[in-house]
């Protein structure tokens, strides 16, 4: 699997590289990181690689030419053609425009062969270049950034993390919160020691074990989280054969007003 980033910084994505549990996956070679400086296919003194929108406006856009020019350096040193290629690697574009970044894209990025991420600047890319070139855009969510390199991280993590051996318990990421193993539900909450903590104990059902008990109570509180806190993500949930009437139950329990325990 490799990732071409084409930046402007790439001194600001090389050290996420280099740390954390997601290194194992690039020291490893499972994933191949490959940082372009665009600034190298940019003519001139000042090796520019922007100038200012036609039609006016605030802040400057960032050229076709430069970008192009990286792109073929890409397709060579990779050994493909573009006239002549059938099935060339996706070339990505983190912007506001492109669909949020889910979990399942997520996986489906994990299970391919990686990807040419163009990490943008200024007001944006000329929209010729990415007519021609960007197969896929991407964002991360209704915000806007300086520039794509927190984007092109973020895939890159999450990504790295999915691959065999990376993290310590292969089991980890199945039960994160959006995995298919829980119905794309969020993950429930997490203790560890001490059993108590500023007067704050920890739930007696996960000290007894009974780890039936646990998990119906793990589920009970990945329905109860998703309620409160991402209620859009119940709808596909309530539609999966592993929705279960229990989980119903617990669903219908949050709608129903609190008793009333003052004897009136």
């Amino acid at each position: 699997m490799r990732f071409d980033v084409i930046t402007l910084f790439p001194e600001l994505i090389a050290p996420y590289l280099e740390t954390g549990v997601t290194r194992r996956a690039y020291a490893s070679g499972q994933m191949q990181v490959r940082l372009w400086q665009l600034r190298d296919f940019a003519e001139g003194h000042y090796r520019r690689v922007d100038d200012r929108p036609f039609g006016g406006g605030p802040g400057m856009v960032m050229q076709a030419e430069p970008l192009a020019k990286c792109l073929a350096a890409i397709w060579q040193e990779r050994g493909v053609d573009p006239a002549t290629s059938a099935a060339l690697p996706p070339v990505v574009l983190f912007s506001p425009v492109g669909r949020t970044l889910r979990h399942s894209a997520v996986q489906q990025w994990a299970d391919g062969e990686g990807a040419v991420l163009i990490c943008g600047r200024y007001e944006g890319v000329d929209q010729r270049f990415i007519d021609a070139s960007v197969t896929h855009q991407i964002s991360l969510g209704d915000f806007v950034l300086s520039g794509g390199e927190i984007a092109a991280v973020a895939l890159l993590d999450a990504v790295a993390r999915l691959q065999p051996g990376v993290l310590h318990d292969e089991a980890s990421h199945v039960e994160d919160s959006f995995n298919p193993a829980l119905d794309g539900l969020l993950d429930c909450p997490h203790y560890t020691r001490p059993e108590e903590w500023q007067g704050r104990r920890v739930p007696d059902v996960l000290l007894g074990g009974n780890h039936a008990a646990i998990a119906r109570w793990r589920r009970a509180q990945s329905v109860s989280l998703t309620h409160m806190h991402r209620p859009d993500l119940l709808q596909e949930a309530r539609r999966l054969p592993t929705w279960s009437a229990a989980d119903e139950r617990q669903l219908e329990a949050l709608h129903r007003p609190p008793r009333d325990t003052s004897g009136n």
